[in-house]
């Protein structure tokens, strides 16, 4: 992805989550608008391996285990002009960057 949005001449800024966490506030600012449900990481398994009913879990109780643990962040995340794509989502992120 890098290089694709390099030669089109766009600068990514780039955040490791893991080496450089988010805190409650840097999260709720990244996601904005978004539920908290779109941006967890549903099917990764330090969440599976928890045993907890998706269903069962609010949206404060998903922010505060994204800040605790960001393998539970779906990435790669992305904010274009203030608006978050799902980095997964091809079409969405070149419409965007179009």
């Amino acid at each position: 992805m890098r290089a694709w949005l390099s030669q089109r001449g766009v600068e990514l800024d780039e955040r490791e989550f893991f080496q450089n966490r988010l805190s409650e506030e840097e999260l709720r600012g990244l996601i904005g608008d978004v539920s908290p449900r779109e941006v967890f990481s549903w099917k990764s398994p330090s969440f599976k391996n928890l045993g907890l009913d998706p269903n069962a879990l609010t949206d404060e109780q998903l922010i505060a285990m994204m800040v605790d643990e960001p393998r539970l962040i779906r990435r790669p995340l992305v904010v274009v002009d203030g608006r978050l794509i799902d980095g997964r989502d091809d079409e969405a992120l070149t419409e965007a960057l179009l």
